[in-house]
């Protein structure tokens, strides 16, 4: 896919989000995604800061903020980073994940079934940026759509991901080493037959 066909992808989706902001938030404020915001907490130093890449509603970045920690929301959806900022009481930064460029280092990188809008070039492409402002030791949490697809579906664009296609993504990304990977069902009413992958990775350098 070449870089204007992607463009038009990544802003079709935005859109998408932005028509149906309101149902997305329906859909998915209340999904407890308790249990693994509790494993990607699990290494993090207290009070540390954590980026929420593509924060949606602002669902996990209040649950954070709740538990102590410095969250910068990043969302490309104008219509959802107004949600979340009111439902957070913080500012969301509205910005594509390619057009985003952080000035400071985070303890956790959350990018729940987010990242997952990109093509695998672009996919790669930013998992090597957002590392490298990822702390030694810091975390990072992404989920996919369990599978192969690549394409456009339900008016969106996504990447889908199994076990062999996140290891041929992640072997040549250097200092990212994994520290869990799990497989769980959709937690949205009626999805439950939906499947997702799931992984940690933790930046390499002095443990916490």
């Amino acid at each position: 896919m070449n870089d204007s066909m992607q463009t038009k992808k990544c802003n079709k989706t935005i859109e998408y989000y932005n028509k149906n902001a309101k149902q997305y938030v329906k859909d998915t404020v209340d999904a407890s995604m308790f249990e693994i915001r509790r494993l990607f907490l699990l290494k993090l130093k207290p009070e540390g800061t954590i980026l929420d890449l593509g924060c949606g509603a602002g669902r996990d970045s209040k649950a954070f903020l709740e538990s102590g920690y410095k969250v910068v929301m990043v969302d490309g959806s104008k219509e959802l980073c107004q949600i979340a900022s009111e439902f957070t009481g913080e500012a969301a930064i509205c910005s594509s994940f390619q057009e985003y460029e952080p000035n400071r280092f985070f303890d956790g990188i959350w990018a729940c079934s987010s990242l997952l809008h990109l093509d695998k070039k672009d996919l790669r492409n930013a998992i090597i940026k957002y590392s490298k402002h990822l702390s030694e030791g810091g975390q990072f949490y992404m989920s996919f759509k369990y599978g192969t697809f690549s394409g456009e579906r339900n008016g969106r664009f996504f990447t889908d991901m199994d076990e062999d296609n996140m290891q041929k993504l992640m072997d040549d990304i250097p200092g990212l080493l994994l520290r869990d990977q799990f497989i769980t069902n959709d937690v949205r009413p009626g999805r439950g037959n939906e499947r997702w992958i799931n992984v940690i990775y933790e930046k390499e350098g002095v443990n916490r």
